[in-house]
């Protein structure tokens, strides 16, 4: 079953409750320069960074216990030998695929928070992602958590920017909504229309004013696309989709933006079939993703949150791939983070009814995040959950 963010946005409710009622905002490059020149971010200012794994990413075959008999029993064909995986020590090591992070592993900046889910899991997809995006395990909501953030901070959307055409729940706020901003960034017209078009922006002695201002308009829209273009735009028509969502971050960030959150997303992880090569793939393509655009962000203060759904059932199924599961690790990269392991790695013989046992409430996760990161009280935002998990961030 392939699960688009799209199906999964409309599906939700979320957006259509709040989102859509307050107005999300799509934005462009001149938006986001005009706020740049007018408010730029500090370069010690925190920048969180929100990656979406959609379709429920198999926690088991990305932090791999490989040297577990319980793990190769369960998945015999679908398993990872011990020389396979990218060892990170405690019995652990990382897909094969993810050798940019496992540099930013021994560079510690690379924290695997272990066994991260939510109390009574639900192994649906648009009830599992509106429960994490919404932070309300408990009754439906119908904001997102940086979105309520965004409600009880300030009321700029361009506080908080999703590099996708559709807002995600995440940051649908009951007031305020965040930003969209399509990865394909700014179009400016070419050839003879493109010089007739910046001969718009030249300024004229004595015109009025209204036509001074659109002059100026045109003249900015030609330096933002001069100054950030090579910056936003994927660089190669081979570039992965998310490869090309975190360069627009990246020059985003570099300019100065008064962004303080960003998403970004990858699809594809509901593998339930033919798992272990379609995995890789996708693990590959985010970690080559990853490692760039953190090592881009070098001696900043970005942190990026690397979460999906769920994770799958620790059997593999007869089409040898896994079904919808339940607790998995969440990835927190960057500069300001102390590498390492963080909670306890879920027993394999342990289960509850085939299914991980989840040992760290993912909004411990979000308030180390809104706290740490973004200078916020997560109490105020996560209905009074403010415990958080110690020592993750510098």
């Amino acid at each position: 079953m392939r699960i688009s963010r799209r199906a999964f946005i409309l599906a939700s409710g979320v957006v259509g409750a709040s989102a859509l009622a307050v107005g999300a905002t799509q934005v462009n490059w001149a938006d986001l320069m005009t706020a740049a020149a007018r408010d730029p971010l500090r370069p010690d200012t925190g920048v969180l960074v929100v990656c979406t794994l959609y379709g429920g990413n198999d926690g088991l075959n990305t932090v791999i216990p490989a040297a577990d008999s319980a793990y190769q029993k369960a998945r015999p064909d679908l398993a990872y030998q011990p020389h396979e995986v990218l060892d990170l020590g405690d019995g652990l090591g990382l897909n094969p695929g993810m050798t940019g992070l496992k540099k930013l592993w021994d560079d510690k900046r690379l924290a695997i928070v272990r066994g991260v889910g939510y109390p009574k899991p639900d192994h649906s997809h648009f009830r599992s992602m509106a429960i994490w995006q919404t932070a309300s395990p408990d009754s439906p909501q119908p904001t997102g958590w940086l979105g309520r953030w965004l409600d009880v901070t300030g009321d700029d959307p361009l506080r908080a920017v999703s590099i996708e055409p559709v807002l995600p729940p995440l940051m649908a706020g009951q007031r305020t909504a965040g930003a969209t901003l399509p990865v394909t960034g700014l179009k400016l017209p070419t050839g003879a229309l493109g010089t007739s078009f910046s001969l718009l922006g030249q300024p004229e002695s004595g015109e009025a004013p209204d036509q001074a201002r659109a002059a100026r308009s045109i003249a900015d829209l030609h330096t933002t696309a001069t100054k950030l273009g090579p910056a936003v735009k994927p660089s190669s028509d081979s570039k992965g989709q998310l490869a090309a969502q975190l360069d627009v971050v990246a020059g985003l960030v570099e300019a100065g933006v008064p962004t303080r959150a960003y998403s970004v997303s990858l699809g594809g992880f509901d593998t339930h079939a033919d798992e272990k090569s379609t995995q890789q793939r996708l693990l590959t393509e985010l970690d080559q993703a990853l490692s760039a655009f953190v090592d881009r962000m070098r001696g900043k203060q970005v942190v990026v949150l690397v979460y999906s759904e769920f994770g799958r059932r620790v059997a593999a199924n007869a089409s040898d791939g896994t079904d919808h599961g339940t607790a998995g690790p969440v990835f927190v990269i960057g500069d300001v983070v102390n590498g390492g392991f963080y909670g306890q790695q879920p027993s394999l013989t342990d289960l509850d009814n085939g299914d991980l046992r989840e040992h760290t409430d993912f909004r411990d996760v979000y308030a180390t995040m809104l706290r740490d990161v973004l200078g916020a009280d997560p109490g105020e935002v996560l209905a009074g959950h403010d415990a958080t998990v110690n020592g993750l961030l510098t």
